[in-house]
Parts: structure tokens; sequence; C-alpha cells
């Protein structure tokens, strides 16, 4: 039986206001060197967790290697929790549409676009909350595809006794080296798996490190294709499309909940959990652990834009009294300060 999610958390980020800590926000870190060896850790590696959506790229792989084929904007769309914009809401309609299929056969859960000004927009032109709109329907247009691909039964592609089912959980023990010793429903509707946060950035490194070596299989083709159009992962204002914009190769995925991984192109990699689930620290402590993870090392890395992403201000009367900063910035030494090699 796994340990607690509780035991060993410790701070990860402070909410500051003016000259006071306000709140802290606990969980679990791990960064892991090329090898998949643990490099840095804060809190418990082996923390089992339900990565929700982080998981989203190893469902892609699995797609893919049942026979899924999408150019690579719409391979990115299929391993996103995107805005529902409507760039993305037009991918989705791609991807039916190439199995023949319309939005009627989505089966994930109903809502309203994530991104406020596209939900504004949705509302003003008389729709209501649609499985079109919800983050996770690239994955579910993809999944319904690849049955249509594999001759495999789309009525019941949510059932994790379905063939699609058995291959997303094979690679899931194949990528994070962890057999899931538990099983629900995420709140898209489709099954979830869980792992530990080791097994997690495990998985986020052989992504990334597949695509670097400019390997040619499903895994390398999921990760080349989110790391290039990632404004289909996410969108408009969201951290994972800022990371992998300002780290060239970078693979990163968040999760609700307070989940995040990602994956350098040299193949080290990260994962997190955020112990009360929210989302606020969670730009900060990512900013914090690429750095710790050798971000700056990337060539072409935009370190200004790392910075924006990792500065999250604490609003008083509009204007910013504080900030959400990560708090095992120690370990990041010289590093950090100095910023990548040829700044040295």
């Amino acid at each position: 039986m796994s340990a607690p999610i509780t035991q060993g958390a410790v701070p990860l980020a402070d909410v500051v206001r003016g000259d006071l800590v306000e709140s802290v926000h606990l969980g679990h870190l791990v960064v892991l060197d090329p090898r998949g060896a643990v490099v840095h850790a804060a809190g418990d590696p082996a923390a089992e967790i339900w990565p929700r959506s982080a998981v989203k790229p190893l469902q892609a792989v699995a797609m893919v290697q049942a026979g899924l084929d999408l150019p690579p904007p719409l391979l990115a769309l299929a391993a996103a929790s995107h805005n529902g914009e409507p760039v993305h809401r037009d991918g989705v309609r791609a991807i039916l549409a190439g199995a023949g299929l319309g939005v009627d056969a989505l089966r994930n859960t109903p809502t309203l676009p994530m991104y406020p000004p596209a939900a504004a927009d949705w509302l003003r032109a008389g729709r209501e909350a649609a499985s079109i709109t919800q983050d996770c329907s690239g994955k579910h247009a993809a999944m319904l595809a690849t049955c249509r691909m594999a001759g495999w039964d789309t009525g019941d592609y949510l059932a994790p006794s379905h063939p699609l089912q058995r291959q997303v959980r094979a690679v899931i023990v194949e990528l994070t080296g962890t057999d899931p010793g538990h099983v629900t429903t995420d709140g898209c509707g489709a099954p979830l798996f869980a792992t530990t946060l080791t097994g997690l950035a495990r998985s986020f490194g052989l992504l990334a490190g597949a695509a670097g070596r400019a390997e040619q299989g499903p895994t390398a083709r999921v990760a080349r294709a989110m790391s290039a159009h990632p404004e289909m992962v996410a969108g408009t204002g969201r951290e994972d499309t800022a990371a992998m914009r300002a780290v060239p190769g970078l693979v990163a995925k968040i999760g609700a909940d307070g989940v995040c991984a990602a994956g350098l192109p040299g193949g080290s990699a990260l994962a997190f959990k955020i112990l009360d689930g929210a989302a606020r620290p969670r730009p900060a402590v990512l900013a914090a652990a690429l750095r710790l993870a050798g971000a700056l090392d990337v060539p072409g890395v935009d370190v200004g834009a790392l910075a924006v992403l990792g500065d999250v201000p604490v609003l008083g009367g509009g204007r910013p009294v504080g900030e959400v900063r990560a708090t095992f910035d120690d370990m990041l030494g010289a590093r950090a300060a100095v910023g990548p090699k040829e700044q040295a």
C-alpha cells in the first residue's frame, strides 16, 4: 500500500504579500538526469499520484502505436488540455472529419471553453457548454480516430477494458517504469491510471530525449509535435505553452490539481505535485524547476521568457504588492544566478 500523499510533503512555493508570507503550498518535486537518476528532490519523489492531464502525451503515444496518423499540429492537439479557442475547435473537427465522424461522437464532459474570451464569444453566439469546447476534446477526437483506424468499436472507447485503453495502460507501464496500482476516471470521462512522481518524470525524459535524438517512433513523434506546436497543447496565457516557447525542444504538460511534468531535449526531466491542487503556484514552481533541470543550458533558450513564466504577482488594489515564489531556489545555486553557460 502506498504512503499517504501528505507524507513527506515540503513547501514548494510561498505566497508573499508585502513583507510577510501569507500562505504556503506544500508538495513533492523530482528532477532526473538523462539516465533517469534522481538528482534533486523536494518531498517524496516516489509519491504515488493521479497524473491527470499530464498523462496525455503518453495516451497520444499509445494512439500512434495503434495506428493514429495525424499531422503534427493535430497530434499536438491529441495531447492537449486546450483553451477552446477557434484553432482548437477547428482542429478537433478536422480530426473527427478525417475519421468520418462528427462532434456528436465525442463522449467527454461538456464544458465552456477554458479561455475566458473564447467562452464569452461562445456564449455570445447563443451556445451552451459542449464537448467540443471542453479542454480534453482533442484527446477524445484522437481516441475516436484511433478506434476507426484500428477497427475498434467507438461506442465504448472509454471503457477500461477497451483495446485502446489497454494499449494506453501498456504505454504508461513502459514509459513510467511503474505498473499502475490504482485506476479511476478522469474529469473528462477517460480511464486514469496512477503512477509515481518519478515515473511521470521518467516518461517525459524519454519523450523529449527521443525527439532530441531525431528518432522517428511514436514517442518521438508525439514529443516533436508538442514542442513544435505548443499553442495547440494549451493556448493563450497557459504556462506549458509559454514554457515550450521559451525552451527549444521542451515537452511540458500540466495536469489538474497541481500536477506538472516536463522533459528537456537532452533527456533530463522533472515532475511535481502541488499538494492542495492549486494552479496559482504552478508557473513559479515550473520555471524554478526548469532552471534546476538545466533549461538555461539549452541552446536558444529565451531566458527572459522563462523569467516571465516564473513571475507570478500577488495583487493589492490591482497592482503587484508581492509574489508567488518557489521555495527550493537554494538548490539552484550558481546556475540560477548566472544563467546559460555562455553568460558565465
